[in-house]
């Protein structure tokens, strides 16, 4: 591989990292990119806790998730939702599949998530929920197939976020940082929904607010300086905005 894309995938061994250092993940889930110079194609590690991730366990696959050269290494059997949402929206660049805690009773209790806070503007207006069950009946949960995938990345549509009922969630950006931002701030918002609605009545951020707070959010300096202070808290010496 070349420059640009030795880079991001030095990014994404990061982005692993920074996921389960900061709650987003653990043994479980798994975030991916898009190729930088091949839109048919993304990387993905393999089977193995996004905490561990290294260079060597990152692979390349193909939009119907086969592998280039397995080389005999177990693969993620939920490699399906990633390949899917690139084939079906030519706009993500980057996917995350998570199990992150404060996200599953929404999933399962039809309270919704919507934004309370300027920085989680970035996870959209509508947060849908799949369920699985009502195209595929009782399963284990899993997408582990391309039609299940099909049938996520229709209910993710053109939104950014999506809960999965009984099973966690996904988000799918623009790039690998602006994934990883969402992925934290949708987790946080979750969480502090949860109290804020304990307390009383809730008020949501406004759809132009959403607007506005996420064009501030996806600025680079915004997400350059974020990305440095959760790669330095997972080890890393990243260095931005200088």
């Amino acid at each position: 591989y070349g420059k640009q894309v030795a880079q991001a995938l030095a990014d994404l061994v990061i982005a692993n990292r920074i996921l389960a250092n900061e709650g987003v993940i653990d043994a479980f889930g798994h975030c991916s990119i898009r190729h930088p110079q091949r839109p048919d194609r993304y990387f993905l590690a393999r089977s193995r806790s996004p905490e561990l991730v290294e260079r060597g366990d990152l692979m390349e696959f193909d939009l119907d998730s086969n592998p280039i050269n397995a080389d005999g290494r177990t693969m993620y059997s939920e490699r399906p939702i990633h390949g899917r949402l690139y084939k079906s929206r030519p706009d993500v660049n980057s996917v995350c599949h998570n199990h992150a805690h404060s996200l599953i009773p929404f999933g399962v209790t039809g309270g919704g998530i919507k934004p309370i806070w300027h920085v989680a503007g970035c996870i959209g207006h509508d947060v849908p929920v799949w369920d699985i069950r009502e195209d595929f009946g009782e399963t284990d949960l899993l997408v582990t197939n391309n039609a299940m995938g099909d049938s996520l990345a229709r209910k993710v549509s053109k939104n950014r976020t999506c809960l999965m009922r009984g099973h966690g969630a996904v988000v799918a950006s623009h790039d690998l940082k602006s994934t990883v931002f969402v992925c934290i701030y949708l987790m946080a918002n979750a969480a502090l929904l949860k109290e804020a609605r304990e307390l009383g009545q809730v008020q949501y951020l406004s759809e132009t607010e959403i607007k506005l707070t996420q064009q501030m959010n996806f600025k680079e300096r915004s997400q350059n300086r974020a990305w440095e202070y959760w790669a330095r808290r997972a080890g890393f010496k990243t260095v931005v905005n200088v």
